[in-house]
């Protein structure tokens, strides 16, 4: 069983930067390939970014490749998503989710139906 607890969330300016964290209660941490999706109001929970279990491979969604920033740290057992140059469209409840991975891919950890433990997620506002 993987616990997930999210923060860093808050109300920020278009431009600006934040840093989401992930903490997660696991044995083997860095068994788990860790995901971020968000969830804008009346829409659907989006992929955001996804790390393998090395911190070797990442994977972002088209809309924040260059912008976001995934990284872990397993002596920690925390996962973070660094936002750069915010946009009022990134608006949203960010979650992380974490899936129990044999091979050190993020690429096959942006479909939220695979993903097996999720956090409460933290809101995040952009205001223009």
């Amino acid at each position: 069983q993987v616990q997930l607890a999210e923060s860093g969330g808050g109300l920020v300016q278009t431009g600006d930067s934040l840093r989401l964290s992930c903490a997660a209660s696991a044995r083997s941490f860095s068994s788990y390939a860790m995901s971020w999706f968000r969830q804008a109001p009346g829409k659907e929970r989006d992929f955001v970014a996804a790390i393998s279990v090395s911190g070797s491979n990442t994977h972002y969604a088209d809309s924040v490749k260059g912008r976001f920033t995934i990284s872990r740290d397993n002596a920690k057992n925390m996962a973070y998503l660094q936002m750069n140059s915010l946009k009022p469209e990134d608006t949203a409840v960010y979650y992380c989710a974490a899936d129990l991975a044999y091979k050190d891919y993020a690429h096959t950890y942006s479909d939220r139906r695979t993903m097996d433990y999720w956090g409460k997620g933290t809101l995040v506002t952009v205001s223009s």
